[in-house]
Order: structure tokens, then sequence, then C-alpha cells
């Protein structure tokens, strides 16, 4: 039974219901039990359909980081094979089947992905920490791959061995499949109608094989996940669970991790940190207590006091760098986390410094830029010439007036009086400055 008020005995599973992270359980009560008695190994599925995981993707990663900090052991499952058939779930048209050589590269990338920001959790406010999960702090979170044991089969002994068990008016029945047959123009092919077969069988496998007995995933799987433990209790008369993560969209409806420009990616080279970092700022102010729960790790007593600043609209922004702060440091580390936070608020007037050319493009995407010959900066370029070759003053005498009225700046620095020369010390990149006029009008200016 559940503890008292109905609330969860486990530790975990109090942990993702303060942080309203579960929708769907099998077996409620009894899963409680289990988790409550000893460490339990699970896992979570993510298929290879690009080299790097996106931000739709860290709910799951995070809720394999949160069993791992309460003792249990998660694992995370590549899905070399089920990558290479393609999952209907959650698409109205067949997907495009990607080459072996593609997935595997694909799960090169996300391997590492998987295992750097899991691990990564475990060095998060350790405070919170057992010194049981402290003192396994150096093993690395454990990545399988179902090609490894769904290859060796052969056509023939995967039907007569697993798809017997196999019900087709209860595979006709998951919405995936049903809202596929409805579409008549589309259908579904048998080769995503036997993608439940196999995800069903991983988890029998890792059953048998790791002693996996829970399987965590998006509530889009719930019908995936369901035929994995109904498998696993059908052939070996033993208990198999399953919990669902809920689909997170915004006050709007619309789902996290994407923007206007597309994805948001957990590679650095698709997604910089500083734009990861921009994307989470920038949500809404009254999205951002539930997201707190759900992205960082952060303690409830924390995550309460920074909620009720929200709502009262005391100083958001700084709830928001802070949580900004923390999704980014799951996924990038602490370092680049810092680093970001300094660069947005070089928006803002502190000094541009220290930044690579992608960095600085990033920050200033949105501003005109000017390209100046390498030869001359050498040389070294009249500032006043600089603003009129740049666009931002009509003429030199212009120039010259705004310079004695203290309104030029080189990388948010005030230039001065002086009418000196620009020369290659004025970069704050590799081969870039930001020079400003006033308040608001800035120019990239590009050596080139």
């Amino acid at each position: 039974m559940s503890g008292q008020n109905g609330e969860p005995k486990s530790g975990i599973l109090k942990e993702l219901t303060w942080r309203d992270m579960i929708k769907q359980q099998t077996h409620q009560e009894e899963l409680d039990q289990v988790l409550s008695e000893g460490s339990v190994s699970l896992y979570c599925g993510f298929d290879p359909t690009a080299d790097s995981l996106h931000a739709g993707s860290l709910l799951p990663i995070i809720a394999l980081a949160q069993f791992r900090r309460h003792g249990h052991k998660p694992m995370a499952l590549v899905g070399g094979a089920t990558g290479l058939i393609g999952d209907p779930t959650g698409k109205s048209a067949e997907r495009e089947l990607i080459t072996e050589e593609q997935v595997q590269k694909n799960i090169d990338g996300i391997r590492v992905q998987l295992r750097t920001i899991l691990d990564r959790a475990l060095e998060m406010h350790t405070d919170q920490l057992s010194d049981d999960v402290k003192n396994a702090l150096h093993e690395p979170t454990p990545i399988v791959n179902n090609a490894d044991w769904m290859k060796p089969w052969s056509f023939i002994d995967f039907l007569r061995d697993v798809g017997k068990h196999f019900k087709v008016n209860t595979m006709l029945a998951r919405d995936s499949v049903k809202d596929r047959l409805e579409n008549r123009d589309q259908g579904i092919s048998y080769t995503e109608f036997s993608y439940m077969l196999i995800q069903g069988y991983d988890f029998l496998h890792l059953f048998k094989e790791k002693s996996c007995a829970l399987q965590i995933g998006g509530s889009d799987q719930w019908g995936n996940i369901t035929a994995g433990t109904d498998l696993i209790r059908r052939t070996e008369s033993k208990s198999a669970f399953g919990l669902t993560l809920p689909l997170l969209t915004n006050s709007q409806g619309k789902k996290y991790g994407k923007s206007e420009a597309g994805a948001i990616w957990l590679d650095a080279e698709r997604t910089s940190p500083y734009e990861f970092y921009q994307y989470w700022y920038n949500l809404d102010d009254e999205d951002i207590p539930r997201l707190m729960r759900v992205f960082t790790l952060l303690p409830e007593e924390e995550v309460d006091a920074l909620s009720a600043q929200i709502e009262s609209k005391n100083r958001p922004q700084q709830v928001k760098e802070k949580f900004a702060h923390e999704v980014t440091w799951l996924v990038h580390g602490k370092e680049a986390a810092d680093k970001a936070v300094r660069v947005s608020k070089m928006l803002f007037g502190e000094e541009i410094s220290g930044l690579t050319d992608k960095e600085l493009a990033d920050l200033f995407k949105d501003a005109p830029s000017f390209e100046l010959e390498a030869a001359r900066l050498e040389s070294g370029v009249p500032i006043a010439d600089l603003l009129v070759e740049s666009g931002m003053q009509k003429s030199k005498g212009a120039a010259r007036r705004l310079l004695k009225q203290n309104g030029v700046y080189i990388n948010n620095k005030r230039f001065g009086q002086e009418e000196r020369d620009v020369t290659r010390e004025d970069l704050s990149s590799e081969t870039m400055l930001v020079l400003r006029a006033g308040k608001k009008n800035q120019c990239v200016v590009k050596i080139v």
C-alpha cells in the first residue's frame, strides 16, 4: 500500500510526484513497494533519428538521473535496431528509412550526450545525495544498444518465439496504429507495425539479462511500454512495470524544445550553450515554476522559494537566470553555463571580451554587420572613418561630434573623446569587434 494520504512510500516516486513528472504507471502500489524495498534496474530508450538529441529528450534523461540519485540503477538504450525500423508513434506518415551507417553515426553522437549528462547529474547538488550514491559516483551510467541482441535473430525464430505472444487485435487498438489506419492515404507499413514487437522484446531481454524491472518513457510510449510489461508477465510469470512522463506544453499549448529557428539541440555545435541558455531564459514567466520542478535538480524548498518569487513578481528575471543556468549547467557543464550568463549580460552593456567568433556572432545575430579588410586593421583605421564606412554615422563631422559627447563604444567599452585608430587590439573575438554609437545603434565589424 502507499503511504499516508496516498503518498508514495518510495523516495523516487515521492520525488517524481512533487515534480509533476508522472503521467501513468502500471501496477502503481506494487511498483511503489518494489522501489521502496531496494535498488531497482530500469531503462529508457532513445532512437537515433539524428546525431544529437534535442530538448524534447531532456525530460526522460532527467528522469533517469533522478532514479540514480535515489540509488536505483538506470540505463539508457540506444535503438540501433529500432532506429532502422522507425517508430510510428506521433507520426501521421511513414518515416523515411535511414541507412545503417547513418544510424551508427547517430548512435555515436547521442551515446556521448547521454553518458555526459547522466553522469554530470550526479555531480550537481551533491548535498542531496545519500552516501551510497556518492560512493558510486565513479561508475558510468550503462548504455546498451538493442542491435546487439536483435540482429542475431532470424525472422522465423522471432515470429515463433516473440510474435506469437502479440495479439493483432490488441496491436490495432494502440493509438499509434489506430491513428494511422484512420488515415487511408497513409496507412501503416508492416515495418512500422512491427516496431511494437521489437520494443516489447527489448524489455524482455533486459529483464532476463540485466534484471531490468521498469521501463520509463514519454506518455506517447505507453502502448509500447505496456507491450513489454505484458510480454514479461506472459512469458516469465513475473512482475515488470512501466512509468510514463507527461507531455509538457507551454501556456499556449506548444511543446517545449523548439524555437522559431527550429529544434533546440543538446549538441553545442548545433545549438550553442548561449542559444540554449537564451531559449530557457526567454520562456514565459508563468511557465517557470513548473519547469523548474521538471528540468532542474534543485531541491523542493529552493524551487518553492524561487516559484514564490516569480509569482510575486519579485525580481523574476533573477529567477529565470537561475533556472536557465541550471538547465545549461546540466547539459553543457558549469563553465559553459557561467559563460552563457556572462555573454547574455554583454547584450545589456557589460564589456564584450573573451569570446569566440561563433559566440559573438550568436550574441549579435540580429545586429547589422560590416566587413573590413585585415590589412587596413593592421595599419589602423581612424574611428571616424569606421563610423562612416559602417553606416553608423552620415559624415566624419557627425562622428567627431559623437566622440566629443562620449557616445562611441567598442565592445561596450566607452571609446573616449580621443580620435585614435582602431587596431587589432580592439578585437573582442578572433576576427570581430562590436561598434556602438549611442545607446542602441550597434554594428558587428568582421575582419576579412
